[in-house]
């Protein structure tokens, strides 16, 4: 009889042995992913960053303007306006709200569509030579 008790007993420790390995099995998996998550924000943007590093060195092939503005974060612009100056001109002129750090991303992006609907241009994030003009005008 006290065979099967301390069999039991074994038998008892044993099994929440293994479930307490389980359960802390899976909160180490629960941090891997979230750290894998933080990893692919982070990938997602800079591909948000290098797709609009393409569509304004697209938008200077299309237009043919003359020579492209590189800035300090390496971001090609197809006018004589920096991002820290298309920042401060969409920050005047209300759409804006971001630090005017000179680094291009969505919400600079957002911001350039916004201003450029409200202006009656094609809203393609583009900053080509009609924008800048409305853009200039906020700097003056």
């Amino acid at each position: 009889m006290r065979i099967v008790q301390y069999a039991l007993v074994i038998l008892a420790l044993v099994f929440v042995g293994c479930a307490t390995g389980r359960q802390g099995s899976k909160v180490q998996e629960t941090q891997q992913l979230q750290s894998r998550i933080a990893d692919l924000e982070k990938e997602l943007q800079q591909k948000d960053e290098e797709i609009w590093n393409l569509k304004n060195e697209l938008g200077k092939a299309e237009e043919g303007l003359g020579k492209t503005k590189i800035n300090e974060s390496n971001l090609s612009v197809n006018v004589k306006l920096s991002i820290k100056e298309i920042q401060t001109a969409l920050k005047k002129a209300g759409f804006y709200n971001g630090a005017i750090d000179g680094k291009a991303g969505k919400n600079t992006n957002k911001a350039i569509m916004e201003f450029q609907k409200a202006n009656g241009l094609k809203a393609d994030g583009i900053v080509g030579k009609k924008t800048s003009e409305k853009l200039k005008k906020y700097l003056e």
